[in-house]
């Protein structure tokens, strides 16, 4: 699938790991952010190997949003990364590069990246939490929560598009559309690449328009 010798050893080994009961974080998702790497890394002019690399990697351990163990997933996947990278053939620096690109990509670990790979890594899994991607992964995300605690809903019924809600009133383990309020609508405003930063515009615009509409028939 890719060009690169490396990345196609990364992912053999890769694809039988990934959790295929969860559709926000599928192969799917891996492949998607993967190709925004290679993309944000050409429009950069640095290695679309690595950035590649970091894409195939990112997820690999992957911990569910309600659990307390959240943050610790991006650390958790630079370490089990390690392993896949020396068989596919990687350098000791590079392994470095990759890992702590990984390591600082989670939304939830508030990191900042160390690198050129880790922005683009960090911008490309972002893009893939919003626009209409984003909500399906949304959605599909609640619908795993609730399957495994057996609460939640869409939205609150009470407020459900709450634009001027305080962040202590919201709640996006138990109601999807807070979410866009706790997290996807942020996004935009931490991009660090152009590329990720014009098209995290549209998406972010794209959101808005959805939620307004969601507003209307709701009412």
């Amino acid at each position: 699938m890719w060009t690169e010798s490396r990345h196609q050893k990364l992912w053999a080994e890769i694809l039988p790991t990934i959790e295929h009961d969860d559709l926000a974080h599928d192969w799917l998702h891996v492949q998607r952010v993967t190709k925004w790497c290679i993309s944000l890394a050409q429009s950069l002019d640095v290695s679309t190997d690595l950035a590649g690399a970091a894409g195939l990697l990112h997820d690999i351990i992957n911990i569910p949003k309600e659990s307390d163990l959240r943050s610790l997933g991006s650390t958790l996947s630079a370490q089990a990364g390690v392993q896949y990278l020396k068989r596919a053939g990687y350098s000791e620096d590079e392994i470095t590069i990759v890992t702590e690109a990984i390591a600082t990509c989670s939304w939830s670990r508030g990191l900042e990246p160390t690198n050129v790979i880790g922005k683009i890594l960090q911008d490309a899994d972002r893009l893939d939490a919003i626009g209409s991607i984003g909500l399906l992964r949304n959605i599909a995300c609640a619908q795993a929560m609730r399957n495994r605690k057996h609460t939640g809903t869409l939205y609150h019924p009470q407020r459900p598009v709450p634009w001027n809600q305080s962040e202590d009133t919201l709640n996006d383990k138990e109601h999807a559309i807070d979410h866009f309020f706790c997290k996807l609508l942020k996004l935009k405003e931490g991009m660090h690449t152009t590329m990720a930063k014009q098209e995290a515009q549209r998406r972010h615009a794209w959101m808005l328009d959805f939620l307004k509409e969601l507003e209307r028939e709701l009412r």
